[in-house]
């Protein structure tokens, strides 16, 4: 017996893509479905819930409101996921910040929230809970983003200031690597992690002598490890994939920083202080 409509969307399980947009709002729904997808159709719009199919250079792609509030994203999710056959949801919308630094217009991604409410209760878990959106996702999200995102830290000649790390290292780090629920983690020995930490250390304090921000250029695979590796010791940290960068002339080397703890003198990890004049892969 099929399971659908539901009381909540009006459809079929192919009117929708298998990845949905979903702001909370129906009217900005509506103005993504006219101002973003091509031949975008209307497919639910039960208590003025707006939900459309189109697509997107190419790639079919769905956007259907979600209403206000967790209940109503409950409903909405629960339904696409497990009636409608939806693979990806990807929350769009606005929200406030307690943070001085984050600007109106700024784009957040995020891949959780906490909450001060009552609506997981019923699930009668152990304790609070957040829930935590796929980390592939998010870094898909992120890597489409990217134009914006490096486009912050480039000055007023198209030029960002980077340190790389020894290849030979960036291999140590991706072979290290271990998927967890939170995404990618590296799992470096304890020396390794000192002495990566004491030479990351070394080149933030290098980068902001000299009124830099203190950001590390490496592979697209090892980019969510290295952020992983020292967002804790070193939040400041600004790490940026080659593949988010299309980089048409570089810099001479300008130092070499090589950490050795006395517990174990073979471990060196040279970082390298390049200046890059860069185009930006993703177009305008």
């Amino acid at each position: 017996m099929k399971n659908y409509p539901t009381p909540h969307i009006d459809a079929k399980p192919e009117d929708f893509a298998k990845t949905v947009l979903m702001p909370g709002d129906p009217l900005r729904a509506k103005f993504i479905a006219e101002n973003f997808l091509e031949d975008a159709v209307l497919v639910n719009n039960v208590r003025g819930i707006h939900g459309y199919t189109g697509t997107y250079k190419g790639t079919r792609v769905s956007v259907m409101a979600s209403g206000m509030g967790m209940p109503s994203i409950g409903i909405y999710s629960y339904e696409l996921f497990n009636v409608y056959g939806v693979e990806n949801i990807i929350r769009i919308g606005s929200c406030g910040s307690y943070q001085p630094d984050i600007d109106l217009y700024d784009i957040i991604i995020c891949q959780g929230s906490c909450t001060d409410s009552n609506f997981a209760s019923q699930y009668h878990l152990n304790g609070t809970f957040s829930a935590l959106g796929s980390y592939d996702l998010v870094e898909k999200v992120r890597q489409s983003l990217a134009r914006q995102i490096c486009l912050q830290y480039a000055d007023d000649k198209n030029t960002i200031h980077v340190f790389t790390v020894d290849p030979a290292f960036i291999n140590t780090i991706v072979d290290s690597g271990v998927k967890t629920v939170n995404g990618p983690i590296a799992n470096l020995d304890l020396n390794t992690q000192r002495a990566w930490i004491t030479a990351l250390s070394g080149a933030v304090n290098l980068a902001i002598e000299r009124g830099f921000m203190p950001i590390i250029l490496c592979p697209q695979e090892a980019r969510a490890l290295i952020k992983a590796s020292c967002e804790r010791e070193l939040p400041q940290i600004i790490v940026l994939s080659i593949s988010e960068i299309a980089i048409s002339s570089s810099g001479p080397e300008a130092d070499t920083i090589t950490s050795s703890p006395e517990s174990r003198p073979n471990v060196i990890i040279p970082i390298i202080l390049l200046a890059f004049t860069f185009l930006f892969s993703h177009s305008t």
